[in-house]
């Protein structure tokens, strides 16, 4: 272990590095994105050593895009002819129900399929994802309502939820020119995006916005996608429609393991629970803010065909 950490801490010293406008916190450039230094620890190991078997699940976002949401409905979908499992929303949080690659490295003994999630760029998986037949999911957000939501979240990580936050500029800044973490989010989404459409087959690209429209639909989406279908007993029963209640952000939030209890990292698990709104930014962003950011993103993904709901 001192090893793995000497050979962390040496390139570390190799990377550009800056510090975050809240916490006492260092991003670096690794690979083309941002992130801490302890996610690099388990970040390593994840690249070098995981083995993907054909049969995971993976899902895969920038933060604050909905992963928490995502994670109860991929694993309500999959476990919902499993009592015991699909009680287990009620006591425990979904990030420690679906655990983060590059955090902890799965045990052998996790149950099949494996649900797993990462943040982290589609050119820096392991080959291993690449190469075998697991499913990926990623979902997506209005870059806009992410900043917000991260904005929210860091200085709650940081242990500054009983103050006022602040920074709001110069967050937005450094956001706007990717440092953020596991940023720039254009090259995250967009390598996802890409590889979705060469790969239908192996990577559902959803949008945050989207889903919200139309839960039930894209349930039995993603259902599908997963080799999960909804038999036409269960359709008439309404379970798609259970499940969109049970993993409703309302639902979620109200749980007693989400107001009180504690996530494997030591922050709140209520601390992923905010407003889950769509188009929240304009309580917060300036009307010069708004506008540098709309005309990054019309930037960044114009001759993609990505185009985002912003509510204003």
């Amino acid at each position: 272990m001192e090893r793995d950490d000497e050979k962390i801490d040496e390139i570390l010293t190799k990377l550009e590095k800056i510090k975050d406008p809240v916490g006492d916190i260092y991003r670096y450039n690794y690979q083309g994105f941002w992130i801490q230094a302890f996610t690099l620890k388990g970040l390593i190991p994840f690249q070098t050593q995981f083995e993907a078997r054909d049969d995971d699940i993976i899902l895969a976002s920038c933060p604050k895009s909905g992963t928490t949401w995502l994670k109860s409905l991929i694993f309500s979908i999959v476990n919902r002819n499993n009592s015991s499992n699909i009680n287990s929303l009620f006591t425990a949080n979904p990030h420690d129900l679906i655990p983060m690659l590059e955090l902890s490295l799965p045990m052998e003994n996790m149950i099949k399929p494996r649900l797993l999630n990462t943040h982290i760029p589609y050119p820096s998986l392991p080959p291993s994802i690449k190469d075998s037949h697991c499913k990926i999911v990623y979902i997506c957000r209005n870059p806009l309502d992410v900043f917000v939501s991260h904005w929210h979240f860091a200085h709650r990580f940081s242990g500054e939820d009983d103050i006022e936050p602040c920074h709001l500029e110069e967050c937005f800044h450094m956001f706007c020119k990717g440092i953020h973490a596991f940023g720039p989010f254009w090259d995250h989404i967009l390598g996802f995006w890409k590889a979705s459409l060469e790969m239908p087959h192996k990577i559902l690209f959803l949008k945050y916005e989207e889903l919200k429209k139309d839960e039930v639909f894209f349930i039995k989406r993603i259902a599908d996608f997963l080799g999960f279908p909804f038999s036409k007993e269960e359709e008439h029963c309404g379970v798609p429609q259970q499940i969109e209640q049970l993993c409703s952000f309302q639902s979620l939030k109200n749980m007693d393991v989400n107001k009180t209890g504690k996530h494997s990292l030591g922050m709140s698990n209520s601390s992923f629970f905010r407003k889950g709104e769509i188009g929240d930014w304009v309580n917060y962003l300036t009307p010069q803010m708004a506008e540098r950011g709309k005309k990054l993103i019309q930037e960044k993904f114009g001759e993609s065909g990505l185009m985002f709901d912003y509510l204003d």
